[in-house]
This record gives structure tokens, C-alpha cells and sequence, in this order.
């Protein structure tokens, strides 16, 4: 019982998490790594407030900010490589369940047909793709003898293909219907057939200076893995996605991937999503 007079102490606030600002072309995508956060800390039992940061921030930006102990932010997700896990602290359980290492291609119209009868690395090594100079993708088609044609500006890559420069242009499966509906994809498919991928991960990732922050978000998604809750929240955001582009019916190509630091966690398959075909 409270004397009377006594104060009475105001319940404590969540501590604040600052994460980037949303990008406004991936808003399903935010959506859904924002639902698996909230989801992680709720399994971790820790108590935090997300928080947007003010100002947009490139990915470059961000993992500068996320680096330096007196950046404006604290956590970020992205796609881990050796580089990004020696310079910032992974909570290394797929938030993504290796979807980001899912890849189809925009061609034209007229080559769908000999798609169809693509089987192996070695035939698609007679195609040329088109990537971003600078990004992760380019090393990997290349580590793997596929010829890649790298260039700076991404909706130059569209007019490429439109213009017989390049032959295919890889995209990641969450991506590809939006970009299909803006105009510098006019003229071009999304084809049918095939499936490239590699062992990739989107990681949550985290300051330096904040172990156990990084130690409760990593065994709240832990316990999101185990009991399932990641794989339902991945379905209901993602399920109709793979269904739309017939993933389990696409022929799958294989690639290795040279950028995965030996940490990453493949031999735990509750992390990682299965595609039958």
C-alpha cells in the first residue's frame, strides 16, 4: 500500500531503437522487416521503442553510420558479407530466410522461348547479364562464370537489355513486380522458367558498441526460428509472392557464393527457406 502523499514513479519507457528511414519503393518489404524486429525483441523479452530516423540514408550511409560509435543509429538489415560482419555485429539468423539469394530476370519478349530449354550454368554462360558495377550480385555471377556487363546507373540496365547490350537482368524476386510496372521496364518480361540462387542472408546488424543489444536480438530470433512464428510472419508477408512467380516450378540453378562468411548459419535449416523442385 502507497503512503499517502507518496510520489508515485512513472512506469519506465522502452529505450529507443533508431533504425534507417523507410525506403518508398520497398514499402511491402519494410513492412515485413519491421514485423520481424518488433517480433525478435518481443522473444527476447527485452523492451525497445523502434524509431525511425529523421532523414533518408543510402545503404553506404547507413553501414558508415551503423559503424561509427557516434552515428544517429543503431540497427540496420542488409545483406551480410565478410566485409559488413568485420565492421558491424550480425544477429546472424536469416531475416529473410535466404530469399534475397532468389533471383529472376527481366528479358525480352521475343527470347522467353529459349529460356525454356536452359538447363545448366554452362548454357547460361552464352548470356550476357546486366548489374550494378558496385553491387554484391556482380562478384557473384562472375565468381560462378557467368559474364556480367557492370554499370553505374540502374535504369541504364533496362535500356540495355531493351537495346541487345545484355541479354537478361537479374533481379530479387521481392523486387521485380514493382519494377515491372514502372516505365523503364516498357517493352520487357519477367521470365518463366528459370531460378538463380545463392546462399545469401539479410541479417539484422548493429553498432559495435552494443553487444547485448546484439545478444537479445540474436536469441529473440533464435526463438522466432524455433517456434515457427519466423516462418508464419515470412509466409503471410511472402507466400503469395512465391506462389506468383512459380518458384517451386522454375528450374533451379545453383550458384556459389564467395562474399558468405563461414559463420553463416547453413546448417541450420529451420533458418532457411525450402523450395521443392
Amino acid at each position: 500500500m502507497i503512503a499517502a502523499g507518496a510520489a508515485v514513479e512513472a512506469p519506465a519507457r522502452p529505450a529507443p531503437l533508431v533504425y534507417p528511414q523507410h525506403d518508398p519503393g520497398r514499402v511491402p518489404q519494410w513492412h515485413y522487416m519491421q514485423a520481424v524486429i518488433k517480433l525478435a525483441i518481443t522473444r527476447s523479452g527485452a523492451d525497445y521503442e523502434l524509431v525511425e530516423s529523421p532523414a533518408p540514408m543510402t545503404q553506404a550511409r547507413v553501414v558508415r553510420e551503423l559503424a561509427d560509435r557516434s552515428g544517429r543509429i543503431d540497427l540496420c538489415w542488409t545483406m551480410t558479407s565478410i566485409e559488413r560482419e568485420a565492421q558491424l555485429l550480425p544477429v546472424r539468423v536469416p531475416m529473410d530466410r535466404g530469399l534475397i539469394g532468389c533471383r529472376i530476370a527481366f528479358v525480352r519478349p521475343e527470347d522467353v522461348d529459349r529460356w525454356r530449354d536452359l538447363h545448366d550454368l554452362n548454357e547460361l554462360s552464352r548470356y550476357v547479364a546486366g548489374q550494378g558495377q558496385d553491387w554484391p550480385d556482380t562478384a557473384i555471377l562472375r565468381a560462378n562464370g557467368l559474364p556480367v556487363q557492370g554499370i553505374s546507373r540502374y535504369e541504364a540496365l533496362f535500356d540495355m537489355l531493351r537495346m541487345r547490350r545484355i541479354d537478361y537482368f537479374p533481379r530479387a524476386v521481392f523486387e521485380i513486380d514493382d519494377e515491372a510496372t514502372t516505365p523503364a521496364a516498357h517493352d520487357l518480361v519477367i521470365e518463366p522458367h528459370v531460378l538463380l540462387r545463392y546462399p545469401a542472408a539479410s541479417y539484422l546488424f548493429v553498432r559495435p558498441d552494443r553487444p547485448r543489444l546484439a545478444a537479445e536480438l540474436q536469441r529473440g530470433m533464435e526463438a522466432a526460428a524455433s517456434d515457427g512464428s519466423l516462418a508464419r510472419l515470412f509466409q503471410q508477408y511472402f507466400g503469395d509472392l512465391l506462389r506468383r512467380h512459380h518458384l517451386a516450378r522454375r528450374r533451379q540453378l545453383l550458384l556459389k557464393n564467395p562474399l558468405l562468411p563461414p559463420e553463416t548459419p547453413l546448417h541450420k535449416p529451420a533458418y532457411w527457406l525450402v523450395i521443392e523442385g
